[in-house]
């Protein structure tokens, strides 16, 4: 299985108990909290996500062993057949309350630093959201699987959707397309508009500090789209 792993070593093993995606860094990484975090929201997440079969820490390497999905990377341009199960998964997903048991990130805090002033608390709520849905964590098989939680962010459950419309608007979807694809989902439907527009910002702001960072063509690409949503959501 390819993509859906940031970490430092990744590898598909056949055991006597069935194939096994093996994913790992070594403890001194600064990933490997990250890591652990995965394995410690794992045991929460619905069929949309494969099952954590294992946790091991050896030789100083943290190492996560999952159920093995033979599948490819979801297809999220216009008129794929993969966008169906792509809303059906995460449909499963906008269903989850944020376990209280677990730590992770609030999303008034995550993008705090780029929101317009007085709006990140509109983006507070009690979901437990993906926040990466890019079309290389999510694969297809017979239906979708979201992988890679390596962020996993207590918030509004409208957050998902919202970050799917950039991987849409990423893939060839106008803004307008994407905003309705996004609008099957009933936290996408009835949120205050005032709050897509303060969160459309926000993200607008982190991909241009991003690609300002790191002069890469993929972060200007994406800075360039999260502009274009955000200006959708502040003109409309």
């Amino acid at each position: 299985m390819r993509g859906g792993c940031n970490a430092g070593v990744a590898a598909w093993l056949e055991t006597d108990s069935g194939d096994v995606f093996l994913k790992g860094v070594h403890a001194a990484h600064p990933t490997a909290e990250t890591l652990q975090a995965e394995a410690r929201i794992n045991t929460y997440l619905p069929r949309a996500s494969p099952r954590l079969r294992w946790q091991l820490e050896v030789g100083r390497w943290v190492l996560l062993g999952y159920q093995a999905i033979r599948g490819r990377h979801a297809d999220y341009r216009r008129g794929s057949t993969d966008l169906r199960l792509v809303r059906d998964a995460l449909h499963e997903v906008q269903c989850l309350r944020a376990p209280l048991d677990v730590e992770m990130g609030r999303a008034e805090e995550r993008w705090a630093e780029h929101a317009p002033e007085g709006t990140a608390g509109l983006f507070a709520g009690d979901t437990l959201l993906h926040t990466d849905l890019t079309p290389e964590n999510v694969l297809i098989s017979d239906r979708a699987h979201l992988v890679d939680w390596s962020s996993p962010t207590r918030g509004a459950a409208w957050i998902d959707p919202a970050l799917l419309v950039v991987g849409l608007v990423d893939a060839g979807h106008t803004v307008d397309d994407a905003d309705a694809l996004a609008g099957g989902f009933a936290s996408w439907a009835t949120a205050c508009p005032r709050a897509k527009a303060a969160f459309a910002m926000a993200n607008a702001r982190h991909w241009e500090s991003a690609a300002t960072e790191e002069r890469t063509a993929w972060r200007h690409r994406m800075a360039r789209n999260a502009a274009a949503i955000a200006h959708h959501f502040s003109f409309r």
